[in-house]
């Protein structure tokens, strides 16, 4: 008989994760997680789900791409005008989730979301594909559209209009940042008896750890 959806399981094993042996800063320790994702070779690592919520409270998700963090926080790019971008104009709270099965881990960051600057979001809108940059231009993100050939005639109307031309930024895409407030790390273990351990921000910078029951 073919397995239901309730007999799907599997018990962790690969590790722990004890106070003993993280990095009292959290920027450190999320570093030596994603390196060692890197490592492992994991099929987009710094794909992560963003939650974001209306002013009212209605939740929504979806998944993007990590592009850069250090000590200020994590920052993906996006059009300002998308839902979640207009979301986060309004309610400028999130929370990210990074899922690594291979290593058994989950990440969890929530805080306070602010646009980065302008030179920072130049920077990566530069480095990316001619095609990509013009993917900004063209999609109307989160917007209805008629069919895909309305995106295809967009993209060929954009290249024509920049063939053999720099590319510009537009002003409603760019990057945003998450300024965590808490980060918790999960190592799954054998029995659901899982690792957990929560890093809270406190008033003068420094981070509590502490742990988490499963």
């Amino acid at each position: 008989m073919d397995k239901t959806i309730a007999d799907l399981r599997k018990d962790y094993t690969l590790e722990g994760l004890s106070k003993t042996e993280i990095d009292p800063n959290p920027f450190i320790q999320f570093k030596k997680w994603f390196d060692q994702a890197l490592a492992a070779q994991l099929p987009e690592p710094n794909a992560m789900t963003i939650a974001t919520a209306t002013p009212e409270g209605t939740p929504s998700a979806r998944m993007v791409l990590l592009k850069d963090f250090d000590q200020r926080g994590f920052v993906f790019f996006t059009n300002y005008n998308s839902h979640k971008g207009q979301e986060l104009a309004e309610n400028p709270q999130a929370a990210l989730v990074f899922w690594w099965a291979e290593l058994e881990r989950q990440v969890r960051i929530s805080g306070y979301v602010e646009k980065v600057s302008e030179t920072e979001s130049d920077q990566y809108f530069h480095s990316r594909p001619a095609n990509s940059r013009l993917g900004a231009w063209v999609s109307n993100q989160s917007e209805v559209i008629e069919s895909r050939e309305v995106l295809e005639q967009r993209l060929q109307e954009f290249q024509s209009k920049y063939e053999n031309q720099e590319i510009p930024r537009p002003s409603h895409w760019g990057g945003l940042r998450v300024i965590p407030s808490e980060i918790e790390f999960w190592q799954g273990r054998s029995s659901r008896l899982h690792d957990r351990l929560l890093y809270t921000r406190l008033n003068d910078g420094s981070w509590k750890i502490e742990r988490l029951s499963p």
